[in-house]
């Protein structure tokens, strides 16, 4: 009922981890591995090694979380080993997550990818903070292009982007014309909203510590936000380019309407960190449930079927 089909590689469901949680260790990675998920990603990944920002950077709220991590990471080497491992003991798809802190460092990730054995797919976090006092790459229309347009001339892998969500009609329009130039493998939308801000109401201060306690939401908070991302690029990019919907899944409906707006597959962030990998056993069955009560038999049945009022 739940199968889908990524890349002509038959996953059991369309579920995975949202880069960023429980896949910064291959211990956590082992774990994703061997759950219920359909893939995972790997965490987002920059040349060296990262710390992150100081503690404490992560909180749950009520209605989802704040984040302000600074793409803590054990760098790409780390990683590649990894999914490299994985891939000659017999995986046949998996993700790897990629940033740059500067867009030379860009090319020189993606380069090394494209020069490694690696055959899976990468996932090119766009979303990012890139050079200071610049907005995060992917909200550069004329970087964007740039970057990809440069990316193209060598790379030849399976590969997709990671974006922010946008708020304009202008912007789905803008970016959604850059992306068609490319042989992209899919889109990710969306990464967390950015610049929240979270009171503890009792101390009268902030919850988290980095950037004066402005973070990344996610969770419920985000839902409709990624709906109409993945909706509006799903109406705007080329049928070859999948989707990945993410944000604000907390049960088997979330599922069912990211896939109703035309996502290929569902990553899983905020949700995943409250519960752990124990969650997409959960998840799988209620979205079971849903399909059941609906009469639908296949995701393939709802899938970018979401209907407007005329």
């Amino acid at each position: 009922m739940l199968k889908t089909n990524f890349l002509d590689v038959e996953l059991s469901n369309p579920l995975m981890n949202a880069s960023g949680v429980h896949c910064m260790t291959t211990k956590e990675l082992d774990e994703l591995a061997t759950s219920e998920a359909g893939a995972f990603v790997t965490k987002t990944a920059t040349r060296d090694y990262r710390e992150g920002n100081p503690e404490p950077r992560y909180y749950d709220t009520a209605l989802g979380s704040i984040n302000s991590m600074g793409l803590p990471n054990n760098g790409l080497d780390y990683y590649l080993d990894y999914v490299i491992e994985r891939q000659r003991a017999g995986a046949k798809l998996q993700f790897l997550s990629v940033t740059g802190m500067s867009y030379d460092e860009n090319i020189a990730l993606l380069k090394k990818i494209q020069e490694s054995e690696y055959e899976g797919v990468t996932e090119f976090n766009l979303s990012c903070p890139n050079v200071p006092g610049k907005p995060q790459i992917a909200y550069d229309f004329e970087l964007t292009d740039k970057l990809l347009a440069e990316v193209f001339t060598f790379f030849t892998k399976p590969i997709g982007v990671k974006l922010p969500p946008y708020f304009d009609i202008a912007h789905f329009d803008e970016m959604a014309k850059i992306l068609n130039k490319y042989p992209l493998t899919y889109v990710n939308s969306v990464n967390s909203v950015g610049n929240g801000l979270y009171i503890d109401l009792d101390k009268e201060q902030v919850v988290i510590k980095p950037k004066g306690g402005f973070g990344g939401l996610g969770g419920e908070y985000i839902k409709p936000t990624a709906l109409a991302n993945v909706r509006a690029f799903r109406e705007r990019l080329n049928p070859s380019i999948k989707i990945i919907g993410t944000g604000g899944v907390i049960n088997g409906k979330d599922i069912f309407e990211h896939i109703l707006c035309g996502a290929d597959l569902v990553q899983v962030g905020t949700t995943l960190h409250k519960e752990g990998v124990s969650v997409f056993a959960r998840l799988t069955k209620e979205l079971q449930e849903v399909m059941k009560e609906k009469g639908y038999s296949s995701l393939d049945d709802f899938r970018g079927k979401l209907k407007v009022i005329e």
